[in-house]
């Protein structure tokens, strides 16, 4: 795996997770819009109670998911948190966190450091440059 790779993982973590709330957010809409029809027609009073029941099911369930998600999420996030501090450069642990634990653009970074965005590019490769020694450096250790 390389460094960006490394890195990435969180941002595609909290994009599955915002993903999953976005699923549980229109299960939830489907279950309130749910109406029953009403015909002269007698029919079981089970059925209407089942199908809400079934879909109630599959919302808890997808909630537990984004838990454990969030979780697994959080504890990346410390673990990239730690490796981002080995890096000797506090200005380069601060692009690090900005861009893989904040999730901010290139531009917003280059703004808030004020420096050009060639010049944020520049600090990145050497950011992950050093990234790259710290995983090589952890995984000699293991």
């Amino acid at each position: 795996m390389t460094a960006k790779e490394y890195l990435s993982q969180a941002r595609f973590l909290d994009s599955q997770i915002n993903s999953k709330i976005q699923q549980v957010s229109a299960l939830n809409d489907l279950a309130v819009s749910a109406t029953s029809v009403l015909t002269g027609m007698p029919h079981s009073p089970n059925k209407a109670t089942s199908k809400m029941a079934g879909a109630v099911e599959k919302i808890i369930d997808l909630q537990e998911e984004i838990n454990q998600d969030i979780d697994k999420l959080v504890d990346l996030k410390k673990e990239i948190s730690a490796t981002i501090k080995s890096v000797p450069s506090a200005e380069l642990q601060t692009l690090l966190e900005k861009r893989y634990l904040c999730f901010q653009t290139w531009e917003k970074i280059a703004v808030d450091m004020g420096y050009s965005i060639q010049h944020i590019y520049r600090m990145n490769d050497t950011a992950l440059k050093e990234i790259t020694l710290v995983l090589q450096h952890e995984s000699k250790c293991d």
